[in-house]
């Protein structure tokens, strides 16, 4: 189940999270994993004592755009016009061309497990993770079943005859762990963090959100929907005729859900992620669906309540149950069984997913080839038993050790940020420090790996195989519900290229694959360091400060911390960042699309204040090495060259469908616009390139943003 409340810094695995209520995106499988070569974290110290090495290729910055006016153009425009976007993906930039090398090693490592793992020990994690790679890369034995896996449950959907029949197959099928219309999990209890309690969410469509149904902007592609459900639907066997007036149900029956759904704006709401009843409140609230018997048959015991986080949607659902004649549950179920299971299945499903989720949504010429397809299978199956092969191939005891210590450092320079703060008041400050003491970063990979003991898997069955993976993964998530938060857990695998806050538990977290370049180099000089990696570290440690985050203290439950004073000069100050971001269009062609600042505002409060604390920390480094400080590398000192790694994190070019969905759907800016909305705040980022008031890259007076 997602968690809305996980606050990753990138956008390949923060838009897999905004989707997964369709569970539907062609490209939003998990960033991989780092390149095996990467050279290893160094201490501060070390650094110091090496004579810095030139890690920026400056041939890549353009003389002919001014730094004052578009850094991001300043610093990537030469890279993005010499790297087009490869026909197999939505996107390309720094964060994409490392997952794309990353996959190499990823795949070497499931290759050599399906080589050996017949020979390998029975039951260990090489053995099921080869036989699962393996039975998924078997294209003959998958072009021969067809769509054979899904004929069960396909005739147990034609035997459905009334509402009561929908609910109570809802609930079998969630024991499988395939979850329709609503989405079950585990999760911290937003009043006693904890303990873990489970929530219920809104999920169902196959849309990206609410407004795709109803906005007439949005016509053509209903209308590509509609004809894309016609045609998975005939692919089971479903005449044409019959295809198109179930596929007419369909959107029929998501646009009543979509009405009684959430807006992604509305869903970085607290009070709209956690509404806590008991059983018979739920059932009140449904009293089509009884929830006593949904536990019951989930094996789960529910104590004195659970989160129905948005009741709204709940009765609509339960409306529906009522209401919605049967064959036309039957339309829908029958529809997103297929659709959800086309990447399991022959070729034929598979192409059809891609079209319209790939090309239409995304814009995206080609589908991946299937390796890495199938890779993304493992990663979402087995993805922690992955990250523990390759955690003992290239991270380092070592180079966990450097990387807590960079950790410390910017941490350090978080808690004087706000120790300093003008606006805010001694009473607010205190408890804000009182969070910061309580952070818990976790570096690298867990402490403790997962058993996968109970996971059977076996050779040439993928469908199989992935089943019994989703089952084996809700089992254990649903384990967790009534026993104590365990902070050490981790929500992203060690392979991700990639960094998160969990406000519930109060954690930042930096997966092994994220800590090397461009973001952190073993020879690299502190300014490519602190504006590399030391940023993602100052964006994590923000977000428990943002405008989401400032709602939970420093044990994870959602209180109020702040006096309504301080309150309100915080939101007046977030509301400046929120018109920054409303302004920009970042479309070429569409002047009149925007940024949503309001969607972006926690990411937006991320990097400023993580940037901001980030050079604090390098200043503070700076003064340990007067040397280094002192020194220009290829021409730029180190307050530039800050900078200017800070931009090349961000470089890249979007295909403009992928555009699109990304402003209704990812709280992350647009990459260019991150390279540039921070800095434009920052009066070091003047003083650097030496800007002047007027300069596009300058917001002084009113206009400039000033938080942590």
């Amino acid at each position: 189940m997602t968690k809305p409340y996980m606050k990753p810094i990138a956008l390949a695995v923060s838009l897999a999270l905004s989707l997964s209520a369709c569970g539907k995106h062609e490209d939003a499988e998990k960033a991989p994993a780092a390149s095996t070569t990467a050279p290893a974290p160094a201490s501060t110290a070390a650094m110091a004592a090496a004579a810095p090495k030139s890690v920026f290729d400056v041939s890549d910055l353009d003389s002919n755009i001014q730094a004052c006016q578009d850094f991001n153009g300043f610093v990537n425009s030469k890279w993005v016009a010499a790297n087009p976007i490869p026909n197999d993906r939505s996107r390309w930039g720094a964060f994409d061309k490392l997952a794309e090398d990353s996959l190499n090693t990823q795949h070497s490592i499931v290759d050599d497990a399906a080589k050996n793992a017949a020979n390998a020990q029975a039951g260990s994690i090489e053995q099921k993770i080869g036989y699962l790679f393996a039975s998924g890369m078997d294209d003959a034995a998958i072009e021969k079943a067809g769509f054979d896996p899904i004929k069960p449950k396909l005739d147990a959907i034609a035997a459905l005859k009334s509402g009561k029949d929908v609910a109570n197959y809802l609930t079998q099928n969630f024991t499988s762990g395939d979850q329709l219309v609503f989405q079950f999990g585990s999760g911290a209890d937003f009043k006693d963090a904890k303990m873990q309690i489970g929530f219920t969410q809104q999920a169902g469509l196959g849309l990206p959100t609410k407004d795709y149904y109803t906005d007439a902007k949005y016509k053509e592609i209903r209308d590509a929907y509609v004809e894309h459900i016609t045609k998975v639907l005939q692919l089971t066997g479903v005449s044409e005729a019959d295809a198109k007036k179930q596929a007419d149900q369909v959107l029929a029956f998501e646009t009543e859900l979509a009405k009684a759904s959430l807006a992604p704006v509305e869903l970085r709401t607290p009070e709209n992620q956690y509404h806590f009843v008991t059983v018979k409140e739920a059932d009140k609230i449904t009293p089509h669906f009884n929830w006593e018997d949904f536990f019951k048959a989930q094996g789960v015991t529910i104590d004195k309540g659970f989160s129905l986080s948005q009741p709204k949607f709940f009765a609509e659902f339960d409306k529906l149950l009522a209401t919605a004649p049967a064959d036309q549950w039957q339309a829908y179920l029958r529809f997103h069984t297929i659709d959800d299971a086309s990447p399991l299945l022959s070729k034929a499903f598979q192409d059809a997913r891609f079209d319209f989720y790939g090309k239409t949504l995304s814009g995206q010429p080609e589908q991946k080839p299937r390796w890495k397809r199938v890779l993304g299978g493992v990663n979402e199956s087995m993805g922690e038993a992955l990250g523990q092969l390759y955690v003992a191939k290239v991270f380092t005891p070592e180079a966990k050790q450097r990387a807590e210590e960079l950790v410390t450092n910017v941490r350090n320079a978080l808690k004087a940020r706000i120790e300093n703060l003008d606006w805010m008041s001694a009473e607010t400050k205190e408890k804000a420090v009182a969070k910061w003491n309580t952070f818990l970063p976790k570096i690298g990979y867990p402490d403790k790996w997962r058993d996968w003991s109970g996971l059977d898997i076996k050779q040439g069955d993928y469908y199989g195989n992935v089943m019994a993976a989703a089952k084996f993964n809700y089992q254990y998530d649903l384990n967790k519900i009534g026993k104590p938060t365990d902070r050490k857990e981790w929500g992203m695998t060690p392979q991700t290229v990639n960094a998160y806050y969990n406000p519930t538990d109060n954690t930042i977290n930096f997966p092994a694959a994220i800590l090397q370049p461009p973001f952190f180099y073993a020879n690299g000089d502190d300014a490519i360091n602190y504006g590399g990696i030391g940023a993602v570290i100052g964006h994590e440690a923000s977000h428990g400060f943002d405008d989401e985050g400032s709602q939970f203290d420093g044990e994870g439950n959602n209180a109020n911390w702040w006096t309504k004073e301080d309150k309100d000069k915080f939101e007046a100050r977030t509301a400046k960042l929120v018109a920054q971001f409303n302004d920009y269009a970042p479309i070429k062609d569409k002047p009149d699309v925007h940024v949503n600042g309001q969607l972006t505002l926690g990411e937006n409060i991320a990097d400023l204040g993580g940037l901001n604390v980030a050079y604090d920390a390098l200043q503070e480094a700076l003064k340990k090495n007067p040397q280094e400080a002192a020194a220009k590398i290829d021409g730029y000192t180190e307050d530039q060259r800050f900078f200017l790694n800070w931009a090349r994190v961000w470089r890249g070019s979007v295909r403009e469908k992928e555009a699109l969905l990304r402003l209704n759907t990812d709280p992350h800016a647009p990459a260019s616009l991150r390279a540039m909305g921070a800095p434009s705040n920052m009066e070091s980022f003047a003083a650097a390139y030496q800007c002047k008031p007027g300069d596009t890259m300058v917001r002084s007076g009113d206009k400039q943003v000033k938080i942590w």
